[in-house]
């Protein structure tokens, strides 16, 4: 965390804003728009996959930060699971289904491979300088 002074300069951060537009553009432009229920659990889990990072960035602690990423993590794995309730429930197609799923599973080993290096870290985070 030492070279990174902002979490929009976090790639794992970019990628979760990306994901959350893409929900965004799917509410907007298919037949998920008209499930309320299932169109406001996939908006909440996208937006909260983005928002943890960021907390969990502020809060400069390795810790925190580690928790605050395996939040965002479940998070993502949470929005894997609305995607294909979408999918099963015809608001997306099998392309759409294919690449976006892709998308989120990058996401999740990417915040992973961020986790394990703040754990073999010893960096402990700014407030503890």
């Amino acid at each position: 965390m030492g070279t990174v002074q902002r979490f929009e300069k976090l790639a794992i951060w970019t990628l979760a804003r990306k994901l959350n537009h893409r929900t965004y553009l799917l509410i907007r432009t298919t037949s998920l728009g008209s499930d309320f229920v299932l169109r406001n659990q996939i908006d909440k889990s996208a937006g909260s996959v983005m928002d943890n990072i960021a907390e969990g960035f502020e809060r400069e602690g390795n810790k925190e930060f580690i928790y605050f990423l395996s939040v965002a993590k479940g998070s993502c794995g949470e929005w894997r699971s609305q995607l294909m309730r979408a999918y099963d429930r015809d608001h997306v197609n099998e392309n759409e289904f294919q690449e976006l799923d892709e998308s989120a599973l990058t996401l999740i080993k990417k915040i992973k491979t961020l986790i394990n290096y703040l754990n073999r870290s010893r960096f402990k985070g700014s407030k503890f300088k």
